[in-house]
């Protein structure tokens, strides 16, 4: 039975656990080959071997570690034709208390490393005269402020601009770029979430999630999973005609 992805090369980061894995998954299961990237060279290389991926050692905030782990997975794809933008931190602080290096620190993978990722595989996409995919991860913070997440939520608000950006700039070589603007997704991310809203709103362990969770018109938080059909869908055929577009998959939170 053949795969909607079948014969597509894929490039995830930030993909050693959580939500990158779960695409990676994914994406096998519909027919590509994929590369996993992350920083943690033993995670991504353990995470590969058990689902049948390349492993990529690839820090996003470092220009040479991209073009790198481009090239890496572009040898051992035979070109990538699909791109997920996974990786990312999150940070927490009242505006009074945000420091400039946290702020370098958030910016350098949210936003830095997704522009430049980006344009590493661009180029190679250009060169190869195919077109290609490339998918990049926002958020509903990217939607809207909160008072203690202006960090990240400009971070995310900046994905969505760039994904414009791109899309309407790319398109021209057949290069579709869109996002995705997932919500509360249940997993170690939203564990370090829960623990930074903690230790900033005097909650026990795990409360925040729980009133996170209340908030979803779906009924709960979202899952890894719950994301991997838009993921895959973005990748396909059935796509071809959408661009610049960021997409809401949160369970009803955010309408737009």
């Amino acid at each position: 039975m053949s795969g909607r992805l079948d014969g597509k090369g894929a490039l995830i980061t930030g993909a050693a656990r959580g939500i990158g894995r779960a695409f990676a998954e994914a994406y096998l299961a519909e027919g590509a080959r994929v590369c996993i990237a992350d920083i943690d060279a033993g995670a991504v290389a353990a995470t590969a071997a058990e689902i049948g991926a390349t492993p990529i050692a690839m820090d996003v905030t470092d220009q040479a570690s991209i073009e790198a782990g481009v090239a890496e997975a572009d040898d051992a794809l035979g070109g990538v034709d699909i791109l997920i933008n996974n990786a990312a931190l999150f940070t927490a602080d009242p505006i009074v208390d945000i420091t400039r290096a946290d702020y370098d620190r958030v910016f350098a993978v949210n936003v830095a490393g997704t522009l430049f990722t980006m344009q590493a595989v661009a180029r190679g996409m250009i060169a190869r005269g195919r077109g290609g995919r490339i998918i990049n991860m926002a958020s509903q913070a990217g939607r809207r402020g909160e008072p203690f997440v202006a960090v990240y939520c400009a971070t995310k608000a900046a994905v969505i601009s760039l994904t414009q950006s791109a899309g309407l700039n790319l398109i021209s070589h057949g290069i579709n770029v869109n996002a995705i603007a997932p919500g509360v997704v249940d997993g170690a991310h939203w564990d370090g979430v829960d623990a930074q809203f903690a230790r900033l709103e005097g909650l026990a362990p795990g409360e925040k999630k729980k009133q996170v969770a209340a908030g979803v018109p779906y009924g709960r938080m979202g899952r890894a999973e719950d994301l991997t059909g838009m993921a895959v869908f973005l990748a396909s055929a059935e796509a071809e005609y959408i661009v610049a577009q960021c997409y809401n998959v949160d369970g009803g939170q955010w309408m737009s």
